[in-house]
């Protein structure tokens, strides 16, 4: 029996090769051989004392892999069973067209601009960047209109055979405002192909846009979890909440501190019965810079909104996005696996 390895290097062989198209790729070997190879691979665990533990895959950004097979590994090996699952594994394994952008520096890109760190360099080189987006998702937007949801329930399969669980997705570029209503219910039929109680995505700050999100969500019987970063208040998703049961929280509680709101647990038991999932990173208030820290080294009340599930039985997923930089001799899965730890001793 060949190793998990072993078929990630043949995989890795297969999409060099010249002699095989990247729809073969898909469909060849790596493909069936990994459900099969990843029974015997140890099933993880990461409910936690009345807690679940996931984890969002792009937590994994840094990898040189970003296969659906190599992400499976990636969670296995961080101990984790259950996942915020980002799109880009799920549809690639679906055949979604090759990204001619490095998305890492993209998004590195994207984030220096939000937290108003870009250069005049980087933010034409940015500029650049979302030119060829553009045209790259009209293509996968074309793609999505005729795309075998038979594949998503493979890749399902393939998850939850391992002991994996997918309990929110999160497409890229799927439901913003300019996204048409075929891309928005491709994201939410996906999402509940996949096995997702809900998709996530950024809170546009627009009513007439979460009223729109919460009245397909309700079609196809799936939430819509409205991530945040430091736009977060006590009061941003009031209207998405009162517009759609389908309309809920899905809580960054890193970027909440760094918002500068003083008591980031409250709205936690305010809004428990609303909240889908909760991000957790260790940052730091604006007091001390907003950093974003390993964990235990920030402001941020983790242990104690760790505790506050436990002890008030709240059944939302905590998950782990490992945000910070990847210290060097080391990896995206050995820090993830120290955030876990650090989760397991607040839950003992």
């Amino acid at each position: 029996m060949k190793s998990i390895d072993q078929c990630l290097s043949r995989r890795k062989f297969i999409k060099k090769s010249t002699l095989v198209t990247a729809g073969a790729t898909l469909v060849g070997p790596s493909l069936f051989g990994a459900p099969a190879i990843l029974k015997h691979y140890k099933k993880p665990n990461s409910f936690i004392n009345g807690v679940q533990i996931g984890v969002i895959t792009y937590s994994f950004r840094s990898m040189e892999d970003q296969s659906a097979e190599a992400t499976l590994k990636y969670i296995l090996d961080s101990g984790i069973n259950a996942i915020e699952l980002i799109g880009d594994p799920a549809e690639t394994f679906a055949g979604r067209p090759d990204n001619p952008l490095n998305m890492s520096t993209m998004w590195d890109l994207m984030r220096k601009k939000r937290d108003a760190e870009i250069t005049k360099d980087e933010e034409k080189e940015l500029a650049e960047m979302k030119v060829v987006q553009k045209e790259y998702l009209k293509k996968v937007s074309d793609w999505r209109k005729n795309s075998d949801m038979e594949k998503f329930e493979k890749f399902r399969k393939m998850y939850n055979d391992a002991g994996v669980s997918i309990y929110a997705f999160k497409p890229r570029n799927t439901f913003g405002k300019d996204n048409t209503d075929a891309d928005i219910e491709w994201g939410m039929k996906a999402g509940k192909v996949l096995g997702a109680s809900h998709v996530t995505v950024e809170h546009p700050s627009d009513d007439a846009h979460t009223l729109r999100l919460g009245q397909l969500a309700k079609k196809h019987g799936i939430s819509v979890g409205y991530h945040g970063h430091e736009q977060q208040t006590p009061t941003l998703w009031d209207t998405a909440l009162e517009q759609s049961e389908y309309n809920a929280l899905n809580l960054d509680l890193g970027h909440y501190v760094a918002a500068g709101n003083s008591k980031p647990l409250e709205i936690i038991i305010t809004k428990h019965d609303r909240i889908k999932s909760m991000h957790l990173k260790d940052r730091q208030t604006p007091e001390h810079g907003k950093g974003n820290l390993k964990w235990g080294q920030g402001d941020t009340p983790l242990v104690e909104a760790l505790q506050l599930m436990q002890n008030n039985k709240y059944a939302f997923t905590a998950t782990i996005e490992m945000e910070y930089e990847v210290p060097e001799g080391s990896n995206a899965v050995e820090e993830v696996k120290k955030c876990l730890e650090f989760c397991e001793q607040a839950l003992k």
